[in-house]
């Protein structure tokens, strides 16, 4: 089975914010903290709610028999319709176990509300049955089913008391963890136009979280410890071949002593 792992990175939408709170004829920074401000005062947070995200990338690693491939969708100019369209096209024509970390709190939430905002269909991944009868028990949108694995969820025995962050639980098997702009600042870095940079930093996203999913894979016996070590050496040399396109997955190699894992 294709395996997606994803991730997306997330600003919260200032024409939502214009409609919603009456922010009409402000720039951006000032309804940015605006929204930042009402969110605060009702909530203690600046998290916006799911349906105030927008999505402003979204990233893969990709897993096939033979191939393993690491990138965003779209160009750092595509709209967020065309990234949704272009995440759930792939789902349609691959049918692929999507893998992800906190996907079930947070990252298909999202999707499934901009989907709906935007008008995005997406037959294959909501299918539960009705069409097929391979998805009335095992299908992208139970929680408990395999065609989404949320590591996250999974390892937290599905009690949100016990999830962990990712860059901590990467580093604690040995990984470098995140790299770059960090999630906090985001919004920041998209209003300076910094697309690539969010890009670059997802895509270090995913590729912990498949290395994650990988460890998972070995702890439920899903793979042998030899497969285990095959595919991360597999990786490591993948990544030789796609430093040039992320300058982080660089930095990323040589902070990664695989002898730790």
């Amino acid at each position: 089975m294709t395996v997606f792992v994803f991730d997306i990175e997330t600003v919260p939408d200032l024409e939502a914010g214009r409609l919603l709170y009456g922010l009409e004829g402000l720039p951006d920074a000032d309804v940015l903290a605006a929204m930042n401000k009402m969110r605060r005062e009702a909530a203690n947070t600046e998290f916006q709610r799911i349906h105030l995200h927008k999505i402003v990338a979204i990233s893969l690693v990709m897993r096939t028999d033979d191939a393993l491939s690491i990138w965003s969708l779209g160009t750092p100019e595509s709209s967020e319709p065309e990234l949704i369209q272009q995440f759930f096209a792939g789902v349609n024509k691959y049918v692929p176990r999507l893998v992800s970390w906190n996907g079930s709190g947070f990252d298909l939430p999202v999707l499934h509300h901009r989907a709906f905002v935007h008008g995005i269909q997406a037959g294959q991944y909501w299918e539960q049955g009705e069409k097929d009868r391979d998805f009335k028990f095992d299908n992208y949108i139970s929680r408990y089913h395999q065609r989404h694995i949320d590591v996250m969820d999974v390892l937290a025995g599905f009690n949100p008391r016990a999830n962990a962050p990712l860059d901590e639980m990467a580093q604690m098997i040995g990984l470098p963890g995140k790299m770059g702009i960090g999630g906090a600042h985001v919004a920041e870095a998209y209003l300076d136009g910094k697309v690539e940079e969010i890009r670059h930093y997802c895509e270090i996203d995913v590729l912990n979280t498949y290395l994650l999913y990988m460890r998972f894979q070995l702890m439920r016996g899903h793979s042998s410890r030899q497969q285990y070590v095959d595919e991360l050496h597999y990786v490591r040399d993948s990544l030789l071949q796609l430093k040039e396109f992320n300058p982080y997955f660089e930095t990323y190699l040589a902070e990664w002593p695989l002898e730790n894992m």
